[in-house]
């Protein structure tokens, strides 16, 4: 008889993941040989997730958001305001380079939905910036210090009427909203329906339902994308997406240096926030698997990196929410495949923590070597290929690179080739070298 999902363990779980992701559910692969292709890429990486030796060779995943369209031959610009273009060069891009995993076009969002909502937490090509220029994160303090208490009492609340009138111009009359509560029974439902008709609110519904059709539209397109090159056999990697709960705030509420005073100013309003923040983080990550059946969970870890804080708030304000949400997805069967940018050689010890064979730790500045001794017998490890040697060196020298990686952080298993960042652009020489070399070199013995 069939084991119900809560009478499974965490490792049949995963397994159980796995073998749904391998079924290429709802896709109609173009060939035998499409699907044959689709689904040893996907056990290639199972295979290294799990720390197994197999008769195959490392993937491949030259983890990229604007890099991929930009070697298909769009622009920045084009590929914020053109899907046709978008899906068009990432098309062109898998048919060139041919990898084992690329990342959606879903990260590239619609720059005209943008302008709809005056956002402002990004500047982005075609709009505020140049046409070359990849989108740039605009930090400022969107959560003030004395937000914090709203934000531990009700973070949806303060989300609706604080959060999102900051960070998007049309939106800015949401603020006016008195709290949902308030609708419970008809009679003090009156503030809540009269603010609704206000011209003002009612012009910035009307903005968020327009951005809301051209997003639609746009998401329409990139899934019909995404779903046609895996049916070509090859894989979109992640299949969800959180972040550690003290980045929300070090990154975009708070800002870096806001969220660096406040360990000092205001410590115990840190530790509260991030507590409450980490059930909310746990559900934006189990939401993406779900409804794709695709076990990767990527978080992008920012302020937790060597230098940015030292190893005892990191032990204290970082680390046990970080764990927590990577626990609780281990527990359902997802992976954590978390992208350690800049330097975490001081924090290795922290990541044999997590139980063996359940997560991809992503190296940008780390030494590979010390990561293979230290938590190569627990966790698969992955990149470190300088997106700058990928820009300014030859194709000779990237293979000696992936050379260098491959015998070092690929040795018995556990180890997949990719850069040390999301690119935004790469040389196709360089690219291609990457790629093909680990094809003809990364084959294990």
């Amino acid at each position: 008889m069939e084991k119900k999902w809560e009478e499974m363990s965490r490792e049949e779980r995963q397994e159980a993941m796995f073998e749904r992701w391998l079924t290429g559910e709802g896709l109609e692969f173009k060939s035998p040989e499409a699907k044959a292709q689709y689904q040893r890429r996907i056990t290639r990486v199972k295979d290294a997730i799990q720390l197994k030796k197999t008769p195959d060779r490392v993937p491949i995943l030259p983890f990229a958001t604007f890099m991929t369209p930009q070697l298909g031959g769009a622009n920045a610009k084009e590929a914020m305001y053109d899907v046709e273009k978008l899906t068009s060069s990432m098309m062109k891009y898998l048919t060139d380079f041919d990898p084992d995993f690329y990342g959606s076009a879903i990260i590239i969002v619609n720059g005209a939905a943008l302008e709809k909502l005056d956002y402002k937490l990004y500047k982005w090509p075609g709009y505020n910036l140049p046409d070359k220029y990849v989108y740039q994160c605009m930090e400022a303090e969107y959560m003030t210090a004395e937000d914090y208490e709203h934000f531990i009492d009700d973070p949806t609340d303060f989300w609706l009427r604080r959060y999102l009138p900051r960070i998007m111009g049309a939106l800015e009359p949401l603020k006016n909203l008195p709290p949902l509560y308030g609708t419970m029974e008809l009679p003090p439902s009156w503030s809540f329906f009269f603010t609704l008709g206000m011209p003002e609110v009612q012009e910035a519904l009307q903005r968020l339902m327009e951005a809301g059709r051209l997003s639609f539209e746009w998401s329409g397109k990139i899934a019909e994308f995404d779903m046609e090159a895996q049916a070509m056999g090859w894989v979109q990697f992640s299949g969800g997406f959180t972040k550690a709960p003290y980045d929300f705030f070090a990154d975009t509420l708070r800002g870096t240096h806001e969220m660096v005073a406040d360990l000092y100013r205001r410590p115990d309003l840190v530790l509260k926030a991030v507590e409450r923040m980490t059930p909310l983080a746990i559900k934006t990550g189990l939401g993406g698997p779900e409804a794709s059946g695709n076990p990767i969970v990527f978080i992008p870890l920012h302020k937790g990196a060597d230098g940015w804080m030292s190893d005892e708030q990191f032990r204290t304000f970082y680390w046990p929410s970080l764990k927590a949400v990577c626990m609780a997805l281990i527990e359902e069967g997802c992976v954590p495949f978390l992208f350690a940018e800049g330097g975490y050689n001081s924090r290795l010890e922290y990541l044999n923590e997590l139980p063996k064979g359940t997560c991809i730790w992503m190296f940008d500045q780390t030494d590979m070597a010390k990561a293979k001794q230290v938590i190569g017998s627990t966790t698969c490890i992955a990149g470190n290929v300088p997106i700058s040697k990928i820009m300014t060196g030859t194709p000779d020298q990237i293979k000696g690179i992936c050379k260098e990686l491959i015998d070092t952080a690929g040795k018995g298993g556990g180890y997949i080739m990719a850069m040390g960042c999301a690119a935004d652009e790469g040389k196709p020489d360089t690219v291609k070298a990457m790629i093909d070399f680990t094809k003809e070199y990364g084959v294990y013995k």
